[in-house]
């Protein structure tokens, strides 16, 4: 057998070049490890290999850092190319500025780098626009047709009716990829300003005023539906999920409740969607049961304020049901004690969210951000720093960012599930029945 078959000897020139690496070899020499880098503490020759093939040996006279050599030297770097032929070279001279070259050289680096930075960041804002501005511009056109539905019906709450109209376009194939973006920062982040906002229309002294045996019959209705409507919820078989969007939005304030829950506990959009419905539903029905309800059990007046604003879903459907029985101050102030709950409540469940969720990655905030600004606002009301003027329109404020994120929620709702989800509607229905009969109890006992 020859000899080249039997043994196989190493090649002698220089080594086909590695992708992404500097063609820079390192020769052994006497006292250096033959591990350390060619750009730490070099005392002994090396070999640059230039673009033609050939080498060129140079010896620094003490330790340098490569890229920063008080002469002109040129030190070949690969770009990356796949073959690894395409080979650039850097020159740094004696008088050029580099990086550690003096204060003017620095200063000039760093301005360049600021208008780096502002360009960059320019650049991504104008991006983050075209990105969420299709998805806004929609929302805002629902918005503007729920408010306009509640002015010509004030007992369809724009929140409601966006709602709605958001299911309805995601049915009819309106809602296009380019506006998913958009519609889902709505359904978040405008929500949350929405819910921080709606702390400054709770007056703490008017509460105090309607007295403690009022707010005895909205804290025991309101506890006992959150807790029990989860446990008939499981009797019935409806998911976990759904079971607690019910329960938070009927026992305290209908969909603005159930968009806040899901956006701290978790909950897809169509356990979301199934309690919308309930609250849609049996919402709708109580402006007309209520009112003859408590005409058939002669009630007065005081009583039926405060059932209805202990009892009823919406702030909208309690203000109907009070300016067409002339209870309308005492009602919204009693419903506004029961909206106040939605912190501590919606606080609970994303803590025990928190305890049952997964360990890995970053956990969540135990109280969300956006209900401690709810406390926030609340706290601010009650020092009267802010303006009857803007304590006025607030609500109406309120209302159109709730629309809108509540619309942006409607469109990821499927209509089609929904209505098969038979078992959700009759836990709203048991729901509904136990804060009113609660609330009833207790107007009965207390009042």
């Amino acid at each position: 057998m020859p000899l080249s078959r039997r043994f196989r000897f190493p090649r002698r020139g220089p080594s086909r070049p590695v992708p992404g690496r500097p063609r820079t070899v390192r020769l052994p020499s006497p006292g250096v490890p033959s591990s350390s880098r060619a750009h730490l503490q070099p005392e002994g020759p090396r070999t640059s290999w230039a673009p033609d093939g050939s080498r060129t040996n140079w010896a620094p006279e003490g330790p340098r850092t490569s890229w920063q050599s008080e002469g002109p030297r040129t030190s070949w770097a690969s770009e990356g190319s796949r073959l690894g032929r395409r080979v650039r070279s850097r020159r740094w001279s004696a008088g050029s500025v580099r990086p550690g070259g003096g204060a003017a050289g620095q200063g000039r680096a760093r301005a360049e780098g600021a208008v780096r930075s502002r360009g960059g960041r320019l650049s991504e804002g104008w991006s983050r626009v075209r990105t969420l501005g299709p998805g806004v511009g929609v929302a805002a056109v629902g918005t503007g047709v729920a408010m306009g539905v509640n002015a010509v019906v004030p007992a369809f709450s724009a929140a409601v009716v966006a709602v709605v109209a958001g299911a309805g376009l995601a049915a009819a194939g309106g809602v296009g990829v380019a506006s998913r973006a958009g519609l889902h920062f709505v359904s978040r982040r405008v929500l949350r300003v929405a819910i921080v906002l709606l702390g400054l229309q709770i007056s703490v002294p008017q509460l105090l005023a309607t007295g403690w045996r009022a707010m005895a019959v909205v804290v025991v209705a309101t506890g006992v539906t959150f807790v029990l409507t989860p446990l008939i919820g499981r009797r019935l078989g409806v998911s976990p999920g759904t079971s607690l969007l019910v329960g938070t939005g009927v026992s305290i304030c209908g969909a603005a409740a159930i968009a806040a829950m899901r956006d701290s506990a978790g909950g897809d959009d169509d356990e979301a969607a199934s309690a919308l419905s309930v609250v849609v539903l049996y919402g709708s029905a109580a402006i007309v049961v209520v009112p003859l309800v408590a005409s058939w059990l002669g009630l007065s007046r005081e009583q039926l304020a405060i059932w209805t604003g202990a009892a009823v879903h919406e702030v909208a459907q309690v203000a109907a049901i009070g300016a067409a029985t002339g209870v309308l101050a005492v009602a919204v102030t009693v419903k506004l004690g029961r909206v106040i709950l939605l912190a501590p409540l919606v606080a609970l469940a994303a803590r025990r969210s928190v305890r049952s969720g997964p360990r890995a990655g970053r956990r969540p905030p135990v109280v969300p951000l956006f209900v401690a600004g709810f406390l926030a606002m609340v706290l601010v009301r009650a020092t009267g720093v802010v303006p009857d003027d803007v304590t006025r329109e607030l609500p109406s404020v309120t209302n159109m960012l709730m629309a809108a994120a509540l619309f942006g929620l409607g469109t990821g709702i499927d209509v089609r599930r929904l209505l098969q989800g038979g078992r959700a509607v009759l836990l709203g229905g048991i729901a509904t029945a136990l804060v009113g009969g609660v609330s009833l109890a207790g107007v009965a006992l207390l009042i």
